[in-house]
């Protein structure tokens, strides 16, 4: 669910890979040890919590892609590190295919302090969206972000 900016209202959103993306991801197309260089990064910017609710433990370094479904292109634009729980929520479709569909379902109402019918319809709106980019006849993927990221990563170093 958008606001009048055009931003999502939640701070956790639910996000549904095409069908003809999945397995199109970060740990497929590098190599293992650019990959966990890339994890190890971005685990290390996070401090140990999750940027999403800021849970501690666990992390998984989580992409966050945009789709022109014009073009064809779906673009890295970010990588973030997240707890179990919003990782599994931000792919509730993986998760339902898991039986974690309703634990998913519970999470993202009690990460953005919303209700039942609020996730039903952010939820409907991310199946729409899936729907829509499932019509694109092929992706084209782009991690030109990777190449600010290791610019950054030197930088600061």
């Amino acid at each position: 669910m958008k606001n009048e900016t055009g931003k999502s209202k939640y701070k956790l959103n639910f996000e549904l890979v095409p069908d003809g993306c999945w397995g199109s991801n970060l740990r497929n197309v590098l190599r293992p040890a650019a990959w966990n260089a890339v994890r190890k990064a971005v685990l290390a910017r996070a401090g140990g919590k999750c940027e999403i609710c800021g849970a501690g433990g666990r992390l998984e370094a989580h992409e966050r892609w945009e789709y022109d479904e014009t073009r064809g292109i779906q673009k890295l634009v970010g990588i973030e590190a997240l707890c179990r729980k919003c990782h599994e929520t931000k792919h509730i479709g993986f998760a339902q295919l898991r039986g974690r569909g309703e634990a998913a379902e519970d999470w993202f109402m009690k990460v953005n302090g919303c209700s039942y019918a609020e996730m039903r319809s952010a939820l409907g709106e991310a199946n729409e969206e899936q729907r829509r980019r499932n019509t694109v006849p092929q992706w084209t993927l782009d991690i030109g972000y990777l190449k600010e990221f290791f610019q950054n990563k030197a930088q600061n170093a």
